[in-house]
């Protein structure tokens, strides 16, 4: 049973890490419509920017904050370049269009700070958590706590910007029907902007995240790819429901790696998620927290 804690648990920090990138898919689609398919190659370049402006010699806030300046001004600059000009123009241009911009930015971020694979630190080790291993004898790792914590307080922050600010609400007036904001003042391009920096910083994050974790390397983009399980458990336009999608993914990833992966050859957690989504499809296409959409006659 020990064991079987100890595995549980590393699988649902795991799935909070997933769900920094979900956040960015859920922020985006519920402003907008559009399924940012770059938001993969957006945490790729928050990290490699900020490792770039450590290299030059700027202190971690520094280059944090620089890092955050620059995720700002691209999320503001693709909604300007890449999103404006194609309003009203059916959905599935729009994803061409984001898929496109992948590998703009990647190329951008790559052609600026180069290809070679960076270290990050964070100061936070990936060792047990000693009075817990202590105590307990489980093994949980110190910077596993440090992802599940900082994904808590983001998820907080989110969660009151849109409950409590005008701008917030100004948001979920646009994700609920975007002419019916329109029709009260609202500025439209200028939410979408607002939600593309928004994307931006929590890129950012789990750029920080994922690249003190793995290092920062082009592989970083595809954390994209592990992100749609989550969504499409947890629902497309749900805060809350990215973060239990991604501890569901996490957890049965992980379970399904420990005491399946001997009967299957190994490599579970590169196919097990998306057969986990691909059933889920099936029961409740619209996740968990999304909205059921009733087609009328």
């Amino acid at each position: 049973m020990q064991f079987f804690i100890e595995v549980l648990l590393g699988g649902l920090l795991s799935g909070v890490m997933y769900s920094f990138v979900a956040l960015g898919f859920v922020l985006i689609y519920k402003a907008s419509g559009v399924f940012n398919f770059a938001q993969g190659a957006m945490v790729f370049a928050a990290a490699l920017t900020f490792v770039g402006f450590q290299e030059m010699g700027l202190p971690f806030p520094a280059a944090l904050l620089a890092a955050f300046a620059v995720m700002v001004v691209l999320g503001i600059v693709t909604e300007r370049v890449v999103l404006r000009p194609l309003v009203n123009q059916p959905p599935i241009t729009l994803f061409m269009a984001t898929i496109g911009l992948t590998y703009v930015i990647e190329g951008l971020a790559q052609g600026v700070w180069g290809a070679n694979v960076r270290g990050l630190e964070l100061g936070i080790e990936d060792v047990p958590v000693q009075w817990l291993m202590d105590s307990t004898g489980i093994g949980v790792s110190t910077f596993d706590l440090f992802g599940a914590g900082v994904a808590a307080v983001l998820v907080t922050l989110l969660a009151l910007f849109f409950q409590y600010t005008r701008i917030g609400r100004a948001l979920r007036a646009v994700a609920d029907d975007h002419q019916a904001a329109l029709s009260i003042g609202i500025p439209l391009q200028t939410i979408w902007r607002i939600v593309w920096a928004v994307a931006g910083f929590v890129a950012l994050v789990a750029g920080l995240i994922w690249g003190a974790r793995n290092g920062v390397s082009f592989s970083l983009t595809f954390t994209a790819l592990k992100a749609l399980p989550v969504l499409i458990l947890g629902g497309f336009t749900s805060i809350p429901g990215a973060i239990v999608g991604g501890l569901i993914i996490g957890s049965t990833e992980k379970l399904a790696e420990v005491y399946l992966g001997e009967y299957v050859g190994g490599g579970i957690d590169s196919w097990f998620p998306y057969v986990m989504a691909l059933a889920f499809l099936l029961v409740r296409p619209e996740g968990l927290f999304g909205e059921k959409h009733i087609d009328r006659v």
